[in-house]
Parts: structure tokens; sequence; C-alpha cells
């Protein structure tokens, strides 16, 4: 018995992405491999199903609360895990990243820290590595079945030692008439009967959210990290705006994010037949590629240059710096703005626009790195990560200020 492979269907163009990111008739399929981690959570849903826990959820991702964390509760996670860092003289940036930005993803997740001990954090950071391995399976390069086995093993263990008696906490928070923190936990618990959720998708959308903050922030942590490096060796004269600017390394923030985006390619499948404006014809079970590596360098929105990383780079009206890298419509990614921040223009440069302005996690965890002269380690250049297929770091070493 032979099975035929679905029509596969790439889109390469700015426009057409955006208007396939919008159709309600394209399901998620990034993530079919990686079910153990990512069944049922936020980003795999579609329809109703999608819209209910998205809206419950979006309530956490308000101005209020980007202000909260970029400006309380990021900053010192920020200088207690730089400061050994700083002492030594020097660090590495793809461990740095994922211990500043786990911290707070595990805020925004609910996952409690009682102990708040270093121990405690390299044990969560461990469960955090094993989560991305699951998410990410489908380009993993070992044996995919005994990982997904140990995968499915450690989620077990950290609902035990870590969500099980978060949700206790919270559970009795309730009990004794006490406000509940503003979490995705919280969130849940709250709606748990509304929503009808098993206690293992709670389980796997706390876990998503504690490795999709954490990941994918340290990724582009490190990889903006990078091409200031590369662009200051070739425009030494915009050294000083990575000191003072803060709107600068945004923008570094969001051409890297352009150009680089968390994932190369968006992945739906076709729930019926469809047509798009630019008349490509889409049949129901094909699987759609959205290849943002090229569509995010669509000389005809970008210019020229678009393959370029230029952090000087003007966009027109209605086109994000950092192109179709967070999706768009209903899927877009529910952190972008906590996580890069809020786009500003030209015309908003008031010192007024600039005092309300939020600069997202990223930028400001970059911008705490060059506050301390970072430069790559002469005698030990960074490597990728050959674990996986996709274009990571795997030890970017970086020596600061004094070292």
């Amino acid at each position: 018995m032979t099975t035929t492979e679905p029509q596969v269907i790439t889109i390469t163009g700015y426009d057409e992405a955006k208007e396939a990111y919008r159709q309600k008739n394209l399901r998620q399929a990034l993530y079919d491999a990686g079910e153990v981690i990512m069944g049922d959570v936020l980003v795999n849903l579609h329809g109703a199903e999608h819209r209910d826990r998205r809206r419950l959820e979006n309530r956490l991702f308000r101005r209020e609360t980007f202000e909260l964390y970029e400006r309380e509760l990021f900053p010192p996670i920020i200088s207690e895990t730089l400061a050994p860092d700083v002492e030594a003289g020097r660090t590495e940036l793809v461990d740095l990243g994922h211990r500043m930005m786990m911290n707070l993803a595990a805020l925004t997740a609910g996952v409690d820290r009682p102990l708040g001990t270093p121990e405690e954090t390299r044990h969560l950071y461990r469960y955090l590595m094993l989560f991305i391995e699951g998410a990410t399976l489908a380009h993993y390069t070992g044996d995919r079945d005994a990982k997904r086995a140990e995968i499915a093993g450690e989620l077990h263990k950290f609902d035990t030692e870590f969500v099980t008696p978060s949700l206790e906490r919270r559970r009795a928070m309730v009990e004794a008439g006490e406000d509940l923190p503003k979490d995705v936990l919280s969130v849940l618990l709250a709606n748990v009967d509304s929503l009808d959720i098993p206690h293992e998708v709670i389980v796997r959308e706390v876990a998503f959210y504690l490795l999709a903050g954490a990941h994918t922030s340290a990724t582009a942590f490190t990889r903006v990290s990078h091409n200031i490096f590369k662009w200051l060796e070739a425009h030494p004269e915009d050294a000083e705006l990575v000191r003072t600017d803060r709107l600068f390394v945004q923008r570094c923030t969001h051409e890297t994010i352009r150009l680089q985006p968390s994932s190369p390619v968006a992945m739906r499948w076709a729930l019926d037949d469809i047509e798009l404006k630019s008349g490509t014809s889409i049949p129901e079970g094909s699987k759609v590629v959205i290849d943002l590596l090229s569509v995010n360098r669509d000389e005809s929105i970008f210019g020229a240059d678009a393959a370029d990383f230029n952090p000087h780079r003007e966009t027109p009206d209605g086109i994000p710096a950092y192109g179709l890298s967070f999706g768009s419509g209903m899927h877009a990614c529910i952190g972008m703005d906590l996580a890069a921040g809020l786009l500003f223009h030209a015309d908003s440069a008031a010192d007024s626009a600039m005092d309300d302005h939020t600069f997202g996690l990223v930028p400001e965890a970059v911008q705490a790195l060059f506050d301390h002269d970072p430069r790559p380690d002469p005698d030990d250049p960074p490597v990728m990560d050959d674990s996986t297929t996709r274009p990571y770091f795997g030890r970017y070493p970086v020596l600061l200020r004094g070292g």
C-alpha cells in the first residue's frame, strides 16, 4: 500500500504570505512532530478553540503588563543574571540569554520558584532545554522516538515538581479570597471549567509558554548581539548609538528578527480549497509553506538591500520592521510586543512619546549586555549547534569590560 504525499505550496512573497496568514481555512502544521510538548497548546489550536483560549490569555498581554515587566520585573533579573559574568569578565551568550529569559518566562507562565536558588534555576533550565528539543523535534538529528519518550517522562516530572505545586498555591489563594498573580496558569485555573482543559493540557500549555518566552527571546538575544558586533566592524561610527540610543538597539532587534526569524518557515494545512488574490490555488489537504527567509527579503517591500542587515532601514507605512516573523492575524505571536517592544515611527519622536515607549525585553537585555562593552572572545570563536538543522548558535563566548 502506498501513501500519496500531500501537495506543497510554497509562498515567497510578502503580500501573499500576509493573506495566507489570515486565511481561516489554513491550520497550523509546523509542530506536528512536536506533539509531546505542543499537543493542544494555544499555537496549535484552530477555530473556536483557538479563539476562546486566546481571548482569555490575551488579557495578560496588554500595555500595562509590558510596562510592568520591562520597567519593574525584568531589570533586577538582568542585573542578577549578569552580575557574576561581569565580575568574571566573560560570558557565554547562549547560556546567558536562556538564563535571563527563562526567569522572566517562568513569571509569565506561572511556574513558581519557591526556593529561588541557583540550583533551582539550573534544574528548571534543564527542563527548558529538553522542552525546546520537543517543540522542534522535526529538526532533531538524533533518534526522535527515543527523544520523544525521554521528554514525555521529563514533562511528568516537571508537572510533579513545578506545575502541580503552583496550581495548589493558586487554589489556596482562591479559597483565601486573594488576588491571583497575572500569569498563564492563573488564567487557565480561573477558566478551567468553561474551557474544559484536561490537566495534561495545562501542563503542556505552561511548558509551551516557558519555552516560547525563553527560547525564542534567548535565540534572538544572541543573534542580535552577533549582528551588532558585525555591524560595528563595518560601521564603527555607530558604536556610540549602541551605548546611548535604546531605539537603535530596538531597531537592531527588529532587523535581526526580520532576517533571522525564530522559525525560518511557517506551515499550514489547507482545510478547504483556497484561492488567493494573486491567483495561487491551494487545494484542500495540501501543505502551505510560508518561506519567511524569502518573504522578509522581498525587495518590493524592503528595498534592493533587503537581504542585508541595516538597522537604519525605513519600511513603508503599515509594514512592521520585523516583517512577518511574528505571523499575522489571529495566529500572530501573542507575546511579540512583550519580546520586541512596540513599533516606533520617526514622526512620534517627541520626548513624551519616548517616555511612554516600551522597547521590548530582548532589546532591554541586549542594551544591558552592551553597557559592559562586550566583544567576541578572539581565542574562543562562536560555534553552531549541530544537534539541530535550525541555525542556532551552540556557544558564543564573549569578553566583558574588565575581562
